[in-house]
C-alpha cells in the first residue's frame, strides 16, 4: 500500500491494534448500554407515532380512547421478552445470542431461520433508524427538506467509518448523545406530568384540530375496530426492536460478561416502558392530532389544512407544548432525539459482523466475514451491513412510513424460535437434575420462556395478519432469499471439502504430509495445505537462508 493511502487509512481508522490487545475493547455496562440498547431506546421517539397514526385511521376520538391501552400491551411484551432474554444471557454467554440457542436446541434449520431474519432486520435497523433521524432533524432544519435520501446515505458512511475505528471508541463517541437523550426525555417527562398534576400543561399545537375518520373508516364495526387496534399494537411493538442484541453480544461485556449483560437487559427495558408510557400519557393529556395523511385528515374551522401544513412528531409537539416558555429545552429534545434515531444504527453495526462472523466461521457466510480489521473489528461485515442500508434508502427514498412496513417481522421470527429453544434447553437440563433447588430454578426459567415464546409467537402472526401486504411480505421474501444462499454456500464449502479429502489408501500407505489428516479441511484448515509450512521446519522454527 502507497505511504500516501497508508498515512490516510490511518488518519480516518486510527493506528493499527495488536489482537492480544482485543481485551481492552471489552465494555463497561455504562458503555454498553448506549451502544447495545441504542435502538431499543430510540425506538420510544417513532413507537408512539405509529400507534397513533394507526388509531387516527378511526379519528381522534379513538386514537385518545385506545392509545394508552394498546402502550400497556406493548410494554407487556416488552417486560416478558427482556424476562426471557435474561435467561439466555445467562445459558448462551458465548455471543451467538438467538443463532446458537435455535441451532443447538432446534437443529441448523431453526438457526439458518433465525439468522436469516436478523440479518436482515439489522439491515433495515439502520435503513430505519437513520431515514427517521433525518425526518427529525428536517422539522428543525428545514433546509434538509427534500433531501433526505442523500443526507441519509452520508450519515451511513459516517457511522461505518467510526465504527471501523473499533467498537470502544464508537461507544465513547455515541454515549454522550445517548445518556442525553434519556435525560431530556424523563426530563420533559417529569416536568409534564409535574405540569398536569398543577393543571399548568398547555395543550399541543395541533389540539385544535378536528381529527377526521380516513375515507373507509367512518363507522367500523366490531372485527373491523378489532383488526384496527390489533394493527396498531403491531406498529407500536417497533419498540421491542433491538432487545436481542446484548444477547448477541455478550462476549463484548467485561466480566462477569452474563451478569453485565443481564444487567444492562434489565436496565434498557425499565428506561424503554418508562419512557414509552410518559410520551404517550403526555400526548393524550396535550390532546395531539397525529395523522397519516394530515393535509386530508386534519381540519380547521371545517376545512382540510392542506399541503402547507407541516406536522410535527409526536415528540416535537410534546417538546413544544411542555417547554413553551423555555425553547431550549425544545431545542434539547429536539437535538437528541435525532441524533439518538441516528446513533440507534450503532446497534446493528454491532450485532451484524458479530453474527455474520459466526455463520462464516460455521461455514454459512463467506470465511472473509471472520477476518478481524486493523482496529480489531469486522470491518468486512461492518462495510456489508452499510452498503445493504444504503441502497435500502435509496430505494424507498429514505421515507420511514415505507421503510417501517418491513421492519418488525424478522425481529419476532428470532424471539419465537429463541424462546422455544430455550424451553428444550431448560426440559433437556431437568431431565437429569435432582438437585429439589437447582429444579425448582429451572423450572421458573422454564416458565419464563414458555410465556416469551407464546407471546413473541402472538406478536408474530398479528404483525403477519396485519403488514404482510403493507410491505412485510418483501421482508419475509429477502429473508427466504437469504436462507437459501447459506445453505448453498455451506453445500459449496462441503463440496470443495470433499474434494480436498485425501483418500482412505494415501493415509493408511503413510503418504499424507505430516500433520495432516483426512479431515483437516473441514475442521477450517483453509488458509495453507497441511504439514509444515514451506519456510518453517517441521517445529515452526525459521530454516535458515540457504536451507530455502
Amino acid at each position: 500500500m502507497p505511504d500516501s493511502s497508508r498515512a490516510l487509512k490511518r488518519l480516518l481508522l486510527g493506528r493499527q491494534m495488536r489482537s492480544d490487545r482485543l481485551h481492552e475493547t471489552l465494555l463497561p455496562k455504562r458503555l454498553a448500554l448506549p451502544i447495545f440498547a441504542s435502538d431499543a431506546l430510540s425506538s420510544v421517539a417513532y413507537a408512539p407515532d405509529e400507534i397513533f397514526l394507526t388509531l387516527a385511521l378511526a379519528g381522534g376520538a379513538v386514537a385518545t380512547t385506545h392509545s394508552w391501552q394498546i402502550g400497556l400491551a406493548v410494554v407487556f411484551v416488552m417486560l416478558v421478552v427482556v424476562a426471557s432474554y435474561r435467561q439466555n444471557v445467562h445459558a448462551y454467554p458465548s455471543g451467538g445470542g438467538d443463532y446458537e440457542v435455535a441451532t443447538v436446541n432446534l437443529g441448523r434449520w431453526a438457526g439458518l431461520a433465525v439468522a436469516s431474519a436478523l440479518l436482515v432486520d439489522y439491515v433495515l435497523t439502520v435503513a430505519v433508524s437513520i431515514s427517521s433521524g433525518v425526518q427529525n432533524a428536517t422539522a428543525a432544519i428545514p433546509a434538509l427538506d427534500g433531501h433526505a435520501m442523500p443526507v441519509a446515505v452520508a450519515l451511513i458512511i459516517g457511522l461505518t467509518m467510526m465504527n471501523l475505528r473499533g467498537v470502544r471508541e464508537s461507544g465513547r463517541m455515541f454515549a454522550i448523545p445517548v445518556y442525553a437523550f434519556m435525560i431530556a426525555i424523563m426530563g420533559m417527562a417529569a416536568y409534564g406530568l409535574y405540569r398536569s398534576l398543577m393543571g399548568d400543561l398547555p395543550r399541543a399545537e395541533s389540539a385544535s384540530l378536528e381529527l377526521v375518520p380516513e375515507h373507509g373508516y367512518e363507522s367500523l364495526g366490531t372485527l373491523a375496530m378489532v383488526f384496527l387496534l390489533l394493527r396498531a399494537f403491531s406498529s407500536g411493538c417497533a419498540a421491542l426492536t433491538g432487545v436481542e442484541a446484548i444477547s448477541n453480544g455478550v462476549p463484548a461485556f467485561q466480566k462477569p460478561k452474563s451478569k453485565n449483560a443481564a444487567t444492562t437487559l434489565l436496565l434498557m427495558g425499565c428506561l424503554s416502558v418508562t419512557m414509552l408510557m410518559s410520551i404517550i400519557y403526555l400526548s393524550i393529556k396535550t390532546n395531539i392530532h397525529y395523522a397519516e395523511r394530515p393535509a386530508e385528515q386534519l381540519l380547521v374551522n371545517g376545512e382540510p389544512v392542506g399541503s402547507g401544513y407541516i406536522q410535527h412528531t409526536i415528540i416535537g409537539q410534546l417538546a413544544l407544548a411542555v417547554f413553551d416558555h423555555f425553547h431550549l429545552g425544545v431545542i434539547l429534545v429536539s437535538t437528541v432525539t435525532g441524533l439518538i434515531l441516528i446513533l440507534a444504527a450503532n446497534t446493528a453495526f454491532n450485532g451484524f459482523p458479530v453474527l455474520a462472523s459466526i455463520l462464516a466461521k460455521d461455514g454459512y457466510l463467506p470465511r472473509q466475514l471472520q477476518s478481524r480489521g486493523d482496529r480489531l473489528a469486522y470491518s468486512n461485515g461492518i462495510m456489508i451491513l452499510a452498503g445493504a442500508a444504503a441502497v435500502l434508502v435509496v430505494i424507498f427514498d429514505a421515507e420511514v412510513t415505507k421503510l417501517i412496513q418491513l421492519y418488525i417481522v424478522g425481529v419476532f421470527v428470532s424471539f419465537t424460535l429463541s424462546q422455544v429453544g430455550m424451553i428444550r434447553h431448560w426440559n433437556r437440563i431437568l431431565a437429569t437434575e435432582t438437585d429439589p433447588r437447582e429444579r425448582r430454578t429451572h423450572q421458573t426459567s422454564r416458565a419464563i420462556n414458555a410465556v416469551g415464546a407464546l407471546m413473541s409467537f402472538t406478536v408474530l402472526l398479528v404483525v403477519l395478519a396485519t403488514k404482510f401486504v403493507r410491505g412485510a411480505g418483501w421482508a419475509i421474501l429477502a429473508m427466504a432469499i437469504l436462507y437459501l444462499l447459506m445453505q448453498g454456500i455451506h453445500k459449496h464449502y462441503a463440496a470443495v471439502s470433499r474434494e480436498l479429502e485425501v483418500p482412505a489408501a494415501d493415509h493408511e500407505a503413510g503418504r499424507l504430509p505430516r500433520g495432516c489428516t483426512r479431515s483437516c479441511w473441514s475442521r477450517g484448515s483453509t488458509s495453507r495445505p497441511c504439514g509444515p509450512s514451506p519456510t518453517r521446519g517441521a517445529l515452526g522454527r525459521p530454516r535458515s537462508r540457504r536451507s530455502r
